[in-house]
């Protein structure tokens, strides 16, 4: 994830740098043909490229409103854990009388919840928060995030039982994990449910053709200097397509992605640090950090 202004733009240069090139390497190909060789196939109306241009740029703009609000959902989903898992620690050290170890498998949760929606191994963290018993039961289920909250909810049903805690602070206490478990869902619905095919792929693919025809509509009029103007409208257009497939897969690993890795060190961090307890440092800033 980007998360820092002068990293965006870092990253925006050489996301360009790659297009850039390629499209005026082939514009300047246009414009030797037309101007040296005068192809006559190269004469070609503006009009219908100026009406292909329009198109494509409504189309990808309701395309990249659509991956914005499904990268949006996912980051004020991850908002609404943060906060649970927050409110666990405390209602857990406050109310029940305090438990470490629950305490601890709460703050594995958003690295197993961050490696099931990414996909990738599961993060080194979690060995060191969970006993090995916990650890293999957890792996052994097909959603692991859901079976870890599942034993959080038996070991917070042990210290009512043992500590007789009142069940009104029981159900607080639970209704937190409801809470977490409905977050937990809402991301599994943005990573089950793609954008239909005619948003992730029909706009690249029309992108791309647009590139290549816009230089033989442009030719006629710039003449040499067609690679300056088309070239910059074709990375536009590049660029706009390439944020909306970023932005539409929010837990795939890109610049744009949701910050997991970060959310996970600071719910480690505000859940341990309070009991003196230790916890990995949150990432180095850098230009791309892994999700």
């Amino acid at each position: 994830m980007i998360i820092k202004r002068r990293y965006g733009i870092s990253i925006l240069f050489r996301e360009i740098i790659p297009p850039l090139v390629i499209l005026t390497g082939w514009d300047c190909i246009v414009v030797i043909l037309f101007q040296i060789f005068h192809q006559e196939w190269m004469e070609q109306p503006a009009l219908p490229f100026s009406l292909m241009g329009s198109a494509l740029a409504i189309f990808l703009g309701i395309r990249n409103n659509a991956a914005y609000a499904r990268w949006w959902e996912g980051r004020t989903l991850w908002g609404s854990i943060t906060n649970n898992c927050r409110s666990f620690g405390r209602e857990v050290d406050s109310l029940l009388g305090g438990q470490p170890d629950v305490v601890r498998a709460m703050a594995a949760y958003p690295y197993i919840l961050k490696s099931s929606l990414s996909g990738n191994k599961p993060d080194e963290a979690i060995g060191t928060l969970l006993d090995e018993e916990t650890y293999k039961f957890v792996f052994s289920c097909g959603n692991p995030a859901n079976a870890l909250l599942y034993r959080i909810g038996q070991s917070v049903q042990k210290l009512v039982n043992e500590r007789s805690v009142d069940g009104a602070v029981h159900g607080t206490v639970d209704r937190i994990l409801s809470d977490l478990a409905n977050a937990q869902g809402g991301l599994e619905r943005i990573r089950n449910t793609p954008l239909p095919i005619q948003y992730s792929i029909l706009p690249n693919a029309v992108t791309h053709l647009f590139c290549i025809l816009l230089p033989l509509s442009a030719v006629q009029t710039l003449g040499w200097i067609t690679p300056l103007g088309s070239s910059i409208i074709g990375v536009l257009f590049q660029m706009l397509d390439r944020s909306g497939r970023n932005l539409q897969e929010p837990f795939k690993v890109s610049p744009h992605s949701l910050p997991m890795l970060t959310i996970s060190r600071t719910i480690e961090r505000d859940l341990l640090q309070p009991l003196g307890m230790k916890y990995h440092p949150l990432p180095t800033p850098r230009f791309g950090q892994m999700p």
